[in-house]
């Protein structure tokens, strides 16, 4: 009984730090579109007033109400949006909140303890706990004009409702690691991660508004390798090329229907979402090189990718 109540209070130890530590940067937001009011939560990551959010919190809208734990409050502006991350960046002009220190999602592990700050059901200044209940799990995002699925999406049963969305979920030391997008179930909650892919969505939608993306011109379904290939490469399965945009990138480098892809810029390539962690604003112009299995032999062609209109 002892060692229960060590372990619960260390538990709340931690809870209460991280509470302490995060809930000051995280902001109740209202928001008014043509779809009507709606509500939400962001997180503060810079000293001079950058905030981030779920894309689909204040979709339609160019800006709202963002109410801080002390009772501050302040207009904030929507700098840019990316449905196809579900990630948002406003900027207000209350510059007092202390920003909250981003960490690294890629090195979260399945049952780890983390904390949910958000703003559920208009309470403000909430905190849930729980543990990283799965990782890798897929997201379907929709900008109206493509669909995409949000690679690595965290799933914890920290107790998420409509109104968290936009907030914080936090590692035990309070470094955020994802923002809360969505409630799939009792028990069941889902965060986009934060990690060096969306790092840079973020930082593109600071500086620029929006999120540039590159366009191969190919779609596929994962297929298993011949045993001797998939011992030869480590990798069990490829990417089956089913179809072959006429004059894209991928038809002018000459990939065929098919041809199994295996690797793209030095990494394997399993499914699609492989490649399109590949296809942000860097890739767009620059040499691609891409290994595809034809008819049992392994052959390199180069593409270079364009934007995405």
């Amino acid at each position: 009984m002892e060692t229960e109540r060590e372990a619960l209070d260390a538990y709340s130890r931690v809870v209460t730090a991280v509470a302490d530590r995060v809930l000051p940067s995280v902001a109740a937001l209202t928001v008014r579109s043509s779809r009507g009011t709606g509500a939400g939560s962001a997180v503060t990551f810079t000293a001079d007033g950058f905030l981030l959010t779920s894309a689909h919190v204040v979709a339609g809208a160019a800006t709202g109400m963002a109410t801080f734990s002390d009772g501050t409050e302040a207009r904030f502006d929507v700098v840019g949006a990316d449905p196809l991350s579900d990630l948002a960046v406003l900027r207000t002009r209350a510059v007092g909140a202390p920003s909250a220190e981003l960490g690294d999602a890629d090195r979260l592990r399945i049952g780890q303890l983390v904390v949910a700050v958000g703003n559920p059901m208009g309470l403000a200044g909430s905190v849930t706990a729980g543990v990283v209940s799965a990782l890798g799990r897929s997201l379907p995002a929709d900008d109206g004009r493509r669909v995409r699925l949000i690679d690595d999406v965290i799933q914890t049963d920290a107790a998420l409702n409509p109104g968290n969305s936009g907030g914080a979920l936090a590692d035990s030391a309070g470094r955020v690691v994802g923002v809360n997008t969505a409630v799939a179930g009792v028990g069941l909650g889902l965060a986009v991660p934060i990690n060096p892919t969306t790092r840079h969505i973020i930082g593109e939608l600071v500086s620029s508004g929006r999120v540039r993306r590159a366009w191969l011109g190919v779609a596929g379904a994962p297929v298993p390798l011949p045993p001797p290939i998939a011992a030869k490469l480590g990798q069990r399965v490829g990417l089956r090329v089913a179809e072959v945009v006429p004059g894209s990138p991928a038809g002018v480098a000459g990939i065929y229907l098919g041809d199994v892809i295996v690797s793209a810029g030095g990494r394997p390539v399993e499914n699609v979402q492989a490649l399109l962690r590949l296809m942000l604003g860097p890739a767009i112009g620059t040499r691609l090189q891409i290994t595809v299995l034809r008819k049992g032999a392994f052959v390199d062609v180069v593409a270079v990718p364009a934007e995405l209109p």
